[in-house]
């Protein structure tokens, strides 16, 4: 018997993909209800405006968050964890343990560990003998270097050691100093996680893949969600979509747009293709172009306004953090015969930089 398909309007794809990623006018009330629902926040340093972490917060609770509530969320309640660049809810430790203690590493990798065998013990020895602790105060006691030919490590061959070390649930993060982690040993962070199979811990990350997503394609490298949710088509679309089932449930149930300012690391614009399907966005990170081949920014934000993508923040602190400098917000060129963005949509834009300035302490300045 085939499976029944949900047919979906783009209006409705796209109400789904914006309440899954608590876009909509309404907003999560604290860190961990977010964190929950998202399933992974990205920690990436770059701030022209604020860490990705932070602003990732910020676009979906708004005013009652506080960085403070991360760091606690964290490293006091222990209600999330740190793995792979991303903050995580403890809910789905027991997955993801289950998936680290059955990777398979590339042969460049394995061959680099295989070479650094008694490197890998002396770490471990290290973290069980006096963690949690710094990578700086580790010795580098390697055997082989890294090709470092992408430029992420420096000599120092223990801060690579620790992240494979993490990707297979032998070395934790529990911690941070400043922006530096703090480790410890596996064994210890992980003695009273339940077991899970690794068949079984693929399904609950799928699912809550798709939860988090709203809707993806059904065959995405971007977004794996495999056979979770319901079949569904999109008008105008050739593709094949999975979508979250209790989201479709509630998708009369709607509370209503609103303007959210987004990193360039946040989730909702991670799968790229989805987002050129759906919305009619493409979007592009120039952080990594030549300044002469930028057409709209080093590390611009994008601007949702409702259901559309309407828009590019340039905006910066200053040197000495005491303004946001805007360069310019750039209108995006017209979706689905909609226009660009009307007075009353440009005077919401504007409230929400002036939100975003007011969170971060500082007023907003115009470039000229």
């Amino acid at each position: 018997m085939s499976e029944p398909v949900h047919h979906l309007t783009r209006e409705q794809a796209r109400r789904l993909a914006v309440r899954a990623q608590l876009l909509d006018a309404a907003r999560p009330g604290d860190v961990v209800e977010a964190a929950e629902q998202l399933g992974a926040i990205k920690i990436d340093p770059t701030a022209t405006i604020a860490p990705s972490e932070q602003t990732i917060l910020f676009s979906r609770i708004g005013w009652g968050y506080e960085p403070g509530q991360l760091t606690a969320a964290v490293e006091r309640d222990r209600l999330l964890f740190e793995y792979d660049g991303h903050f995580r809810p403890v809910t789905l430790l027991p997955a993801h343990l289950a998936r680290m203690r059955g990777r398979v590493f590339r042969a460049q990798a394995t061959q680099w560990l295989e070479a650094n065998a008694r490197f890998r013990a002396d770490v471990l020895a290290r973290l069980r003998a006096e963690g949690p602790m710094l990578a700086a105060q580790i010795p580098d006691t390697s055997q082989v270097a890294h090709r470092n030919e992408a430029g992420w490590y420096g000599s120092n061959q223990v801060p690579r050691m620790l992240d494979l070390l993490s990707y297979v649930g032998e070395a934790a993060i529990v911690g941070r100093e400043g922006r530096q982690r703090v480790w410890d040993l596996g064994e210890r962070v992980y003695a009273d996680v339940p077991v899970l199979g690794y068949d079984d811990a693929g399904a609950v990350l799928e699912e809550h893949r798709l939860q988090a997503a709203g809707i993806a394609r059904q065959k995405s490298p971007w977004t794996p969600v495999g056979t979770a949710g319901a079949l569904a088509s999109v008008e105008g679309s050739a593709w094949r979509w999975r979508v979250d089932a209790a989201a479709l449930d509630t998708l009369d149930d709607d509370p209503g747009g609103r303007v959210a300012i987004l990193n360039p690391y946040d989730g909702m614009l991670f799968d790229r293709p989805r987002l050129k399907e759906l919305f009619g966005f493409e979007f592009v990170l120039e952080q990594f172009k030549p300044k002469a081949q930028r057409r709209f920014g080093y590390f611009v934000h994008p601007i949702l306004v409702g259901d559309r993508f309407a828009a590019l923040l340039d905006a910066e602190l200053d040197k000495k953090k005491e303004n946001l400098v805007v360069t310019a917000v750039h209108e995006l060129d017209p979706v689905d015969d909609v226009l660009r963005l009307d007075d009353e949509e440009r005077e919401m834009v504007d409230a929400e930089i002036g939100d975003l300035a007011e969170w971060l302490g500082v007023p907003v300045v115009r470039a000229r």
